[in-house]
């Protein structure tokens, strides 16, 4: 190495470190914890209105969601899939019973959403969620868009149970 190019080292501003990983910057191919449970992200659908995501979360066979918010705390649910249909967004009722568990509804709202990787719906656009809660703290979930519902049934999960393992 020559004198010219020591001197330039010298010189030099070094790279920033880059940021860690946090959870709601996690990506497909990334690795989290959730209630000691290993799970890769295989997918996410972002509202960046809301500041949340949903990650996909696959452990074998098992399919998971994860959906965070970031408000004045960060907010942590755990959902699975559920099989059910309902016929039209406009007739979503306020209270839904399922297995002798009445759920009320807690929030109603819409936003744009972006997807990557494998999500429920397979493109961006306008998704419409309702979510639901019963007196025992059970979550259910209703997602629309394009023509297609999804249901999901849950549990909340407190922020020290979730992880960042590895990041890409």
């Amino acid at each position: 190495m020559s004198l010219f190019e020591r001197v330039k080292n010298i010189f030099k501003t070094p790279e920033p470190p880059k940021p860690e990983k946090s959870i709601l910057t996690v990506g497909v191919g990334d690795v989290v914890e959730v209630s000691l449970v290993t799970y890769q992200v295989i997918g996410n659908v972002r509202n960046f209105q809301r500041k949340a995501v949903v990650l996909t979360l696959q452990d074998g066979n098992t399919i998971r969601y994860l959906n965070i918010e970031d408000r004045e705390r960060t907010i942590y649910h755990l959902y699975s899939p559920i099989d059910g249909r309902l016929d039209s967004p406009d007739e979503v009722p306020t209270t839904i019973e399922m297995d002798d568990v009445m759920y009320h509804l807690e929030e109603q709202f819409s936003g744009n959403v972006t997807t990557v990787g494998k999500a429920p719906f397979s493109a961006a656009g306008e998704q419409y969620v309702w979510q639901f809660q019963s007196d025992n703290r059970k979550l259910l979930r209703i997602e629309w868009q394009d023509g297609r519902f999804m249901l999901y049934e849950g549990e909340f999960v407190l922020p020290a149970d979730v992880q960042v393992l590895r990041g890409t």
